[in-house]
């Protein structure tokens, strides 16, 4: 009987979001879903993504407690909207529902490209899918090498990976080689990008990515 109840959310979850990503596509809207571990970086991807892109962009944020998030990125006055899952259970990965009901509230007029920073950890987000046009993962290179073999079903579901904090790679012993290898092995067909928040570095491959699904 428990089997069948999980089906049965997760078959209601899939039906609201591939209604979401239908209504987002008569729009021209792209929506990315990003995920990763806590501390890989989403929100100053989000930040220096809004602040080089001449498109106008809204954020949805996603944390169990706390607007933190959110309050960094209205600080660039776009239309952000949270989302607690705190008072509702603590769950640690954002549903097809809430998503549709963020995006009724906020209005999407003229927007052309919405982020989702889920909740952070490499397990439960993968699960749900939200209607997004794409699933794009964050990996920090101090996480090490493993993490995609350990949690494949996160980089599987991402179209997507990429790879931060790639300025302290002089001070890790991390191979860099090993982890593009180990993301292969479970998505041959992932989109690798080696970027750095804090340098720059790789950004222009991942903007000109995003770039190349806004329609409008």
């Amino acid at each position: 009987m428990e089997i069948k109840v999980m089906q049965k959310i997760l078959n209601e979850n899939d039906q609201i979001a591939q209604q979401n990503r239908k209504e987002l596509e008569k729009q021209g809207i792209v929506l990315i879903n990003l995920m990763s571990s806590p501390g890989s970086g989403k929100t100053s991807l989000i930040e220096n993504t809004v602040k080089s892109l001449d498109h106008k962009i809204s954020v949805i944020e996603g944390d169990i407690q706390t607007t933190l998030d959110a309050e960094r990125i209205a600080k660039l006055g776009i239309e952000t909207y949270q989302i607690n899952t705190g008072p509702f259970g603590g769950d640690c990965h954002l549903e097809a529902a809430w998503i549709k009901n963020a995006l009724g509230e906020m209005g999407t007029e003229e927007t052309d490209l919405i982020f989702v920073e889920n909740i952070g950890n490499l397990v439960c987000p993968a699960e749900f899918d939200i209607g997004a046009h794409h699933n794009v993962l964050v990996l920090s290179v101090t996480e090490g090498e493993d993490k995609p073999l350990k949690y494949p079903l996160a980089f599987r579901n991402s179209s997507v990976c990429l790879i931060s904090k790639i300025d302290l790679l002089p001070y890790l012993d991390i191979d860099m080689d090993k982890i593009k290898s180990n993301i292969s092995k479970v998505n041959p067909q992932a989109n690798i990008i080696e970027i750095s928040n804090k340098t720059g570095e790789g950004l222009e491959n991942w903007y000109d990515f995003l770039i190349s699904q806004i329609k409008k």
